[in-house]
């Protein structure tokens, strides 16, 4: 590999894993446990949260999490998004990867440790009405659209670029379901049919809305400080992003396809970056260590 490569590889491994090797601390946890966890081997889950659609899926998240003035109070109150982006995005990502690869105990501290974390976000936001309104990162409202907006994204993303998915979309958002049960979303959807109409009720019901803030959020998205090196990759991405979304959805945001092949262009990077950072990911690696322990240990 040449020396370029190389340091885009570890930029990337960095950017979104907060180690330039790819193996941050946290991984070695995935490794340890006594179950198979919530998903394992062949699981929708595994299939599309080990695929590099991940890192689309990521961006189209955030834009559509925006829409909702309340969920936009809390990140634009509470979030260290414009001071450490990264930071940001690697505690998201270990968050998903625990609860997609770790064993059950892991899975359910980690997202008991997200919990606790959004007990003191809270404040007022103006709701799509001008009424303010109280909200809280525990609003049943907020845990649904945050999960909904977030299944979404992964498995819209997934299905554009990714490969086929073992059991199909049904299968994927009803094993998510678990991870919105995890971090005490009601009723989370399980099944593609009932995600959708999740997410037609919010905009049917005129809570989302655009104002300044999602103005903001959008131009720190369009253009984060990232490594020089890295940019052209992630504008790419982010156009591809965009095109994902349903149109009246980009619609609401203020956005619009680009003018060049942006799904088309997004793919070819995606597939570069996977020939850069390798076949499989540490995580998944980790958890078949664990996997195989435990089967050696049955059969003894």
């Amino acid at each position: 590999m040449s020396t370029f490569a190389s340091s885009i590889r570890s930029h990337l491994l960095e950017t979104f894993s907060g180690d330039s090797k790819g193996t941050p601390y946290w991984v070695a946890n995935i490794e340890k446990g006594n179950d198979e966890g919530f998903f394992g081997p062949g699981s929708a889950a595994w299939a599309v949260h080990g695929g590099m659609p991940t890192m689309v899926a990521g961006i189209r998240a955030l834009l559509m999490q925006t829409l909702h003035p309340g969920a936009m109070a809390g990140v634009h109150d509470w979030s260290r998004y414009k001071e450490d982006p990264l930071g940001r995005l690697a505690g998201t990502i270990q968050w998903l990867i625990t609860v997609t690869f770790g064993d059950r105990a892991l899975a359910e501290y980690e997202s008991g440790r997200v919990s606790k974390f959004h007990e003191r976000v809270h404040g007022i936001y103006t709701d799509s009405w001008g009424k303010e309104r109280p909200y809280s990162a525990g609003d049943p409202e907020l845990l649904e659209w945050v999960h909904v907006v977030f299944t979404d994204a992964f498995l819209g993303c997934h299905e554009v670029w990714g490969d086929p998915i073992p059991g199909g979309a049904d299968q994927y958002v009803r094993e998510w379901a678990k991870a919105g049960d995890l971090v005490g979303v009601a009723n989370p959807p399980r099944s593609e049919n009932e995600l959708r109409e999740a997410l037609h009720r919010f905009n049917a019901a005129g809570i989302l809305k655009h104002d300044e803030r999602v103005e903001e959020t959008i131009a720190f998205l369009r253009n984060p400080p990232l490594r020089k090196t890295m940019m052209p990759f992630y504008r790419i991405m982010f156009a591809g992003a965009v095109a994902s979304i349903p149109k009246e959805y980009r619609d609401i945001l203020g956005l619009k396809k680009s003018r060049w092949p942006a799904i088309w262009a997004t793919g070819a990077i995606l597939r570069l970056l996977r020939w850069l950072l390798g076949p499989s990911s540490t995580s998944e690696d980790a958890a078949r260590v664990r996997l195989a322990r435990l089967a050696t240990t049955s059969d003894l």
